[in-house]
């Protein structure tokens, strides 16, 4: 497994755009279809992806035009933390054993076909998605065992070497394997580069060199099990991995010397079982427990000397423990192929333990909330119900309500109870296979971030956070509109437009003792634009290849708690529109491609500071080469301009005069990822 964290995120294969106008003037490319009296649901058959040569299911899918694989966010709780992919009508059995891994493990020749769900269909649960692909997967007896090795290469920086082994058995409808895999992780803004902290005139305080390194990895094995039984089916999975992580920043001149270093160890784990089986003709049961648990270690560090002057060390030190247990059914009533209806409940309870210590010197400094043990219990039950009126229009409605309770016990103790009533509605116009509209009203709530109950430390930036007692979740009423238009076999221009009423934003409050904290800052709006457009360029002379653009505009805004003043939302991304290309050389048995994005940045607010990162020309180059249907050889570059980092800190939060300014300029170091695999 191979993991980037990606301050860019790129996504080489998704994107790109046309004009309306030409839609209605090509055919389906071939293996693509509408399903039979249905054109809210497109099947994409193996043919489709031919010149492509796959090897995987993931490499399908991945290849759908319009479509970006989501895993979710792996919030608490089921509903909306699971992702878009459904693997023969149901999602994978664990929340962390996400769509993407089930179908990187499925090799291609195992698919039939795949449906690509839009805006729902009678026994598909979307989970809050407007569209999800469903990939249906052939019973045929097979065995494979697939090996891959994967490296990252930095200019100057740390490589990281890892791999994952994979077998998987099929007879019939039973299936079984082992996953074992070495990991790495990494970041595209690792570089070196220079400081410059200026005083409130302008006047130079400070100008460092600057480095910046960070990479972990891990191990872990997994286990998979699936198998018909007593009237239906249950799918098993479960796994175990140690991780790590480590972080330096070090400023640097003439008898200077600033270095902060963060190192994190952890153990997790999962349990999913599910089970689904018919209780009639009409009537199904679909029933899921997972249980997820985690045991970390962390370690935050900061040194600091300036001439003949040595700064007490500082040291913020945490370990604990989390977990999370679910219990989740539902029952489907299918009243005909044009109506179904779902109601359920759900159950969960959440915990993170975890003992803090901040000190300076070697003498304590007391932090509020250093040591805490939250816990919740949730209850949601629902319903809804999905009617295609006819073959043009598809209508689905559904209540959810959510009551929970959160306790925090330690260093201070709290008890608070929440109940949310969560309506969705979701309507679709498919007026010919290749046009939709979705019109989508939905009230969601977010979940809590276990840890901002907790304090914390970042000493790169000199900032060390209490935790917040009186947090409560994020709510938001979401109003949507999307257009979409398909055209030339591959060709797609989707334009969606959205509005948030937001109500209980989090951003960072003000505490006492000049500390800040994760807190809900009032009411807040989101107006977004998106853009995602495709356009296949065959009939343009270049056989085989596809141009995309693809943009989403945010505005966001808030009342600053410290200021009063209305501002942005901290960490929305105002802008990051993404350029890309890619093509297929069949007779090379190739395919290359590459992705630009010229701009990208966002914005914090805290009480005593404005921070931020800017970058520009963020270039991805890839190519691979498939000798064999089971044998693939992939090599990236990736390379950034510059990643810029700002920061404004004032003297006091009353009248906010400036104390400094400081500008890091960094020159992310281009690095290279090597990927073979081989299926047997």
């Amino acid at each position: 497994m191979t993991k980037t964290i990606l301050l860019a995120t790129t996504a080489a294969l998704t994107i790109v755009a046309a004009s309306p106008a030409l839609a209605d003037t090509a055919p389906a490319a071939p293996g693509q279809d509408a399903q039979s009296g249905d054109q809210a649901v497109l099947v994409f058959a193996p043919d489709f992806f031919r010149d492509a040569r796959p090897n995987t299911a993931l490499d399908m899918v991945n290849r759908i035009p319009g479509f970006s694989v989501n895993d979710g966010d792996g919030a608490r709780g089921f509903e909306g933390a699971v992702g878009n992919i459904l693997i023969n009508g149901s999602r994978p059995a664990s929340k962390n054993d996400t769509g993407s891994n089930v179908l990187g493990r499925t090799v291609a020749a195992q698919v039939e076909r795949i449906e690509l769900v839009r805006g729902g269909a009678p026994g598909i649960e979307m989970q809050g998605y407007s569209v999800v692909a469903n990939v249906i997967l052939k019973t045929t007896s097979s065995r494979e065992h697939i090996l891959t090795t994967n490296a990252s290469l930095f200019e100057g920086g740390q490589d990281l070497f890892g791999g994952t082994y994979q077998f998987t058995a099929r007879e019939g409808e039973r299936t079984w394997g082992v996953t074992l895999g070495d990991g790495i992780s990494s970041s595209d803004s690792n570089g070196a580069g220079y400081v410059v902290r200026t005083d409130g005139n302008g006047a130079v305080l400070r100008n460092e060199q600057y480095y910046n390194d960070g990479y972990g990895g891990g191990n872990s094995i997994r286990g998979n099990y699936s198998s018909p039984f007593m009237g239906g089916k249950i799918d098993l999975t479960a796994r175990y991995g140690i991780n790590d992580w480590h972080n330096i920043n070090r400023q640097t001149a003439p008898d200077v010397l600033r270095e902060s270093f963060y190192d994190n160890d952890a153990k997790s784990g999962e349990l999913g079982v599910v089970y689904t089986r018919p209780l009639s003709e009409k009537l199904k049961l679909e029933s899921r427990f997972i249980h997820e648990f985690e045991e970390f270690d962390n370690v935050s560090t900061s040194r600091n000397r300036d001439g003949a002057v040595v700064s007490p060390e500082q040291m913020f030190a945490s370990n604990g423990k989390g977990s999370e247990t679910i219990l989740r059914g539902l029952v489907r009533y299918e009243r005909s192929p044009a109506m179904d209806f779902e109601a359920g409940g759900e159950i969960a309870y959440n915990m993170l333990e975890t003992e803090q210590a901040y000190s300076v010197g070697g003498v304590a400094v007391p932090l509020p909330s250093a040591s805490v043990k939250v816990e919740e219990t949730r209850g949601e039950l629902f319903g809804k119900g999905t009617w295609r009126i006819n073959p043009k229009w598809t209508l689905e409605s559904g209540l959810r309500l959510e009551s929970s309770t959160i306790s925090q016990s330690g260093d201070a103790s709290q008890e608070k109870s929440f109940f949310f009533a969560k309506p969705r509605l979701l309507a679709t116009w498919t007026p010919m296979a290749n046009t939709q509209v979705r019109a989508r009203f939905e009230r969601t709530v977010g979940q809590l971030d276990f840890d901002d109950f907790a304090a914390s430390a970042e000493f790169a930036d000199e900032s060390v956070f209490g935790g917040n007692v009186n947090l409560s979740p994020e709510s938001r009423w979401v109003s949507e509109l999307t257009f979409e238009k398909r055209f030339w076999g591959e060709g797609i221009v989707s334009l969606g437009l959205r509005h948030d009423e937001i109500t209980d934003a989090i951003d960072l409050i003000p505490l006492d003792g000049g500390l800040a904290a994760v807190g809900n800052i009032g009411d807040g709006t989101l107006d977004q634009l998106a853009l995602n457009v495709t356009i296949p360029t065959t009939r343009l002379g270049l056989s085989g290849g596809k141009f995309g653009f693809r943009n989403t505009w945010n505005k966001t805004e808030v009342t600053d708690p410290t200021t009063g003043e209305t501002r942005a939302i901290s960490g929305v991304r105002p802008t990051q529109a993404t350029i890309t290309f890619q093509q297929d050389i069949t007779s090379w048995k190739l395919q290359w491609g590459g992705a630009w994005i010229p701009l990208l940045g966002q914005k914090n607010f805290q009480p005593d500071q404005v921070s931020g990162w800017r970058g520009t020309d963020y270039y991805e180059m890839w190519a691979e080469y498939k000798p064999t249907p089971t044998l693939s050889i992939r090599a990236q570059v990736n390379i950034w301009n510059d990643f810029d980092q700002h920061r404004i800190v004032f003297a006091n939060r009353e009248t906010r005069p400036v104390a400094f300014v400081e500008e890091r300029f960094v020159d992310p170091r281009t690095f290279w990822q090597l990927r073979v695999r081989k299926t047997f």
